[in-house]
Protein backbone atom coordinates (compact mmCIF):
# COMPACT_ATOMS: atom_id res chain seq x y z
CA UNK A 1 0.00 0.00 0.00
CA UNK A 2 3.09 2.39 0.63
CA UNK A 3 4.87 1.62 -2.31
CA UNK A 4 1.60 2.02 -4.32
CA UNK A 5 1.30 5.40 -2.31
CA UNK A 6 5.02 6.32 -3.28
CA UNK A 7 4.50 6.18 -7.07
CA UNK A 8 1.24 7.90 -7.41
CA UNK A 9 3.21 10.62 -5.93
CA UNK A 10 6.21 10.34 -7.73
CA UNK A 11 3.38 10.26 -10.82
CA UNK A 12 1.86 13.93 -9.88
CA UNK A 13 5.00 15.76 -8.97
CA UNK A 14 7.63 14.63 -11.43
CA UNK A 15 7.30 17.62 -13.56
CA UNK A 16 8.27 19.48 -10.56
CA UNK A 17 11.31 17.47 -9.28
CA UNK A 18 12.38 17.98 -13.04
CA UNK A 19 11.85 21.46 -13.51
CA UNK A 20 13.30 22.26 -10.02
CA UNK A 21 16.69 20.47 -10.97
CA UNK A 22 16.81 22.56 -13.95
CA UNK A 23 15.83 25.47 -12.49
CA UNK A 24 18.79 24.60 -9.42
CA UNK A 25 21.37 24.10 -12.35
CA UNK A 26 20.77 26.98 -13.91
CA UNK A 27 20.42 29.12 -10.51
CA UNK A 28 23.88 28.20 -9.45
CA UNK A 29 25.51 28.33 -12.99
CA UNK A 30 24.52 32.26 -12.83
CA UNK A 31 25.18 31.87 -9.03
CA UNK A 32 28.73 31.67 -9.59
CA UNK A 33 29.82 35.05 -11.18
CA UNK A 34 27.79 36.88 -8.95
CA UNK A 35 29.65 35.39 -5.58
CA UNK A 36 33.14 36.13 -7.80
CA UNK A 37 31.43 39.87 -7.84
CA UNK A 38 31.07 40.26 -4.55
CA UNK A 39 34.35 38.04 -3.47
CA UNK A 40 32.61 34.92 -1.76
CA UNK A 41 35.85 33.61 -3.94
CA UNK A 42 35.72 30.32 -2.34
CA UNK A 43 32.34 29.21 -2.81
CA UNK A 44 32.24 30.27 -6.54
CA UNK A 45 35.30 28.37 -7.21
CA UNK A 46 33.46 25.67 -5.91
CA UNK A 47 30.73 26.01 -7.96
CA UNK A 48 33.15 26.56 -11.27
CA UNK A 49 34.62 23.13 -10.55
CA UNK A 50 31.33 21.31 -10.28
CA UNK A 51 30.45 22.46 -13.20
CA UNK A 52 33.12 21.51 -15.44
CA UNK A 53 31.61 17.89 -14.85
CA UNK A 54 29.15 18.97 -17.12
CA UNK A 55 30.02 21.58 -19.68
CA UNK A 56 33.56 22.55 -21.40
CA UNK A 57 33.31 26.48 -19.80
CA UNK A 58 35.88 27.78 -22.31
CA UNK A 59 35.91 31.53 -21.80
CA UNK A 60 35.54 32.55 -25.36
CA UNK A 61 32.46 30.35 -25.54
CA UNK A 62 30.40 31.57 -22.06
CA UNK A 63 28.18 34.53 -21.27
CA UNK A 64 30.11 37.29 -18.83
CA UNK A 65 28.26 39.20 -15.81
CA UNK A 66 29.39 42.73 -14.92
CA UNK A 67 32.15 43.48 -17.34
CA UNK A 68 32.38 45.63 -20.13
CA UNK A 69 30.76 43.22 -22.36
CA UNK A 70 28.55 40.41 -21.79
CA UNK A 71 30.63 37.84 -24.28
CA UNK A 72 34.50 37.67 -25.57
CA UNK A 73 34.60 35.62 -28.73
CA UNK A 74 37.77 34.81 -30.12
CA UNK A 75 38.84 36.93 -33.83
CA UNK A 76 38.03 33.87 -35.64
CA UNK A 77 34.11 34.41 -34.75
CA UNK A 78 34.63 37.33 -36.73
CA UNK A 79 31.93 39.86 -34.74
CA UNK A 80 33.29 43.10 -34.88
CA UNK A 81 33.42 46.60 -32.73
CA UNK A 82 33.76 44.46 -29.85
CA UNK A 83 37.17 43.33 -27.66
CA UNK A 84 37.74 39.58 -28.42
CA UNK A 85 38.92 36.78 -25.99
CA UNK A 86 42.81 37.71 -27.33
CA UNK A 87 42.30 41.52 -26.59
CA UNK A 88 41.33 40.83 -22.68
CA UNK A 89 43.99 38.13 -22.28
CA UNK A 90 47.12 39.71 -24.36
CA UNK A 91 47.65 36.28 -26.14
CA UNK A 92 46.82 35.26 -30.06
CA UNK A 93 48.20 31.41 -29.10
CA UNK A 94 44.80 28.93 -28.16
CA UNK A 95 45.24 27.49 -24.97
CA UNK A 96 42.19 25.36 -24.27
CA UNK A 97 42.97 24.84 -20.40
CA UNK A 98 43.78 28.60 -20.09
CA UNK A 99 40.59 28.97 -21.36
CA UNK A 100 38.88 26.76 -19.94
CA UNK A 101 40.27 28.05 -16.24
CA UNK A 102 39.97 31.96 -17.10
CA UNK A 103 37.02 33.30 -15.11
CA UNK A 104 37.68 37.01 -15.55
CA UNK A 105 38.04 39.88 -13.54
CA UNK A 106 37.12 43.10 -12.22
CA UNK A 107 37.25 44.65 -15.65
CA UNK A 108 36.00 42.01 -17.89
CA UNK A 109 33.60 40.31 -15.83
CA UNK A 110 32.92 36.74 -14.64
CA UNK A 111 31.79 33.84 -16.66
CA UNK A 112 28.32 31.92 -15.87
CA UNK A 113 29.39 28.53 -14.86
CA UNK A 114 27.64 26.98 -18.09
CA UNK A 115 28.78 28.00 -21.73
CA UNK A 116 26.32 30.05 -24.15
CA UNK A 117 24.92 26.73 -25.57
CA UNK A 118 24.31 24.70 -21.87
CA UNK A 119 22.84 27.52 -20.88
CA UNK A 120 20.01 27.69 -23.67
CA UNK A 121 19.72 24.48 -23.53
CA UNK A 122 19.22 24.03 -19.64
CA UNK A 123 16.82 27.18 -20.24
CA UNK A 124 15.04 26.12 -22.83
CA UNK A 125 14.17 23.57 -21.64
CA UNK A 126 13.19 24.52 -18.39
CA UNK A 127 10.96 26.92 -19.94
CA UNK A 128 9.19 23.76 -22.11
CA UNK A 129 8.87 21.58 -18.81
CA UNK A 130 6.91 24.83 -17.43
CA UNK A 131 4.45 24.94 -20.62
CA UNK A 132 4.04 21.41 -20.34
CA UNK A 133 3.13 21.49 -16.72
CA UNK A 134 0.58 24.76 -16.85
CA UNK A 135 -0.74 22.72 -19.75
CA UNK A 136 -1.62 19.72 -17.43
CA UNK A 137 0.94 17.50 -19.25
CA UNK A 138 -1.37 17.37 -22.16
CA UNK A 139 0.77 17.81 -24.83
CA UNK A 140 1.27 15.27 -27.45
CA UNK A 141 5.09 14.34 -28.32
CA UNK A 142 6.79 15.67 -31.27
CA UNK A 143 7.54 13.03 -33.74
CA UNK A 144 11.56 11.83 -33.66
CA UNK A 145 12.05 12.62 -36.87
CA UNK A 146 11.18 16.37 -36.40
CA UNK A 147 13.18 15.82 -33.33
CA UNK A 148 15.93 14.94 -34.99
CA UNK A 149 15.67 17.82 -37.93
CA UNK A 150 14.73 20.85 -35.54
CA UNK A 151 16.40 19.88 -32.93
CA UNK A 152 19.99 17.10 -33.15
CA UNK A 153 20.65 18.36 -36.57
CA UNK A 154 21.44 22.51 -36.54
CA UNK A 155 23.40 22.04 -32.90
CA UNK A 156 25.22 18.96 -34.22
CA UNK A 157 26.34 20.80 -37.29
CA UNK A 158 27.32 24.29 -35.33
CA UNK A 159 29.08 22.34 -32.61
CA UNK A 160 31.01 20.03 -35.02
CA UNK A 161 31.98 22.75 -37.74
CA UNK A 162 33.98 24.48 -34.97
CA UNK A 163 36.16 21.38 -34.01
CA UNK A 164 38.36 22.58 -36.94
CA UNK A 165 39.64 26.34 -35.34
CA UNK A 166 40.26 24.47 -32.10
CA UNK A 167 43.87 23.29 -32.84
CA UNK A 168 43.46 19.73 -32.10
CA UNK A 169 45.44 17.84 -34.52
CA UNK A 170 43.29 14.85 -35.62
CA UNK A 171 40.74 17.21 -36.64
CA UNK A 172 42.76 19.78 -38.81
CA UNK A 173 41.17 18.26 -41.89
CA UNK A 174 37.95 20.09 -41.23
CA UNK A 175 36.91 24.14 -42.26
CA UNK A 176 38.49 26.38 -39.69
CA UNK A 177 35.66 27.73 -38.23
CA UNK A 178 34.65 29.51 -34.87
CA UNK A 179 30.42 29.87 -33.84
CA UNK A 180 28.62 33.18 -32.70
CA UNK A 181 27.00 33.77 -29.25
CA UNK A 182 23.61 34.46 -31.27
CA UNK A 183 24.40 31.00 -33.46
CA UNK A 184 25.28 28.89 -30.58
CA UNK A 185 21.90 30.08 -28.55
CA UNK A 186 19.44 29.51 -31.21
CA UNK A 187 20.56 26.22 -31.62
CA UNK A 188 20.77 25.23 -27.92
CA UNK A 189 17.19 26.80 -27.63
CA UNK A 190 15.79 24.59 -30.81
CA UNK A 191 17.81 21.35 -29.15
CA UNK A 192 16.62 22.07 -25.74
CA UNK A 193 12.15 23.01 -26.48
CA UNK A 194 12.32 20.21 -28.99
CA UNK A 195 13.95 18.01 -26.89
CA UNK A 196 11.45 18.96 -23.97
CA UNK A 197 8.52 18.65 -26.31
CA UNK A 198 9.93 14.94 -27.46
CA UNK A 199 10.82 13.79 -23.88
CA UNK A 200 8.27 15.04 -21.49
CA UNK A 201 5.25 13.71 -22.80
CA UNK A 202 6.58 10.00 -23.42
CA UNK A 203 7.70 10.47 -19.70
CA UNK A 204 3.92 11.05 -19.15
CA UNK A 205 2.57 8.08 -20.90
CA UNK A 206 4.97 6.26 -18.82
CA UNK A 207 3.77 7.52 -15.70
CA UNK A 208 -0.44 7.30 -16.70
CA UNK A 209 -0.20 3.61 -18.48
CA UNK A 210 0.39 2.02 -15.18
CA UNK A 211 -2.42 3.12 -13.67
CA UNK A 212 -4.60 2.92 -16.48
CA UNK A 213 -3.87 -0.69 -16.69
CA UNK A 214 -4.85 -1.06 -12.64
CA UNK A 215 -8.27 0.35 -13.65
CA UNK A 216 -8.85 -2.40 -16.93
CA UNK A 217 -7.62 -4.84 -14.75
CA UNK A 218 -10.10 -3.95 -12.06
Amino acid sequence: MQNSHSTSWFNNYYMWIINGFLFLLLFFAFLAPVLMKYDYVIPAKIIYQVYQFLCHQLAFRSWFLFGEQAYYPRELAGIKNINTYEIITGTNSLDLESARQFIGNINVGYKVAFCQRDVAIYGSLLLMGIFFQISGKKLHALPWYLWVIIGLLPIGIDGITQFGGLGISFLSWLPVRESTPMLRTITGALFGFTTGLFLFPLIEETMVWPNSKKLLDK
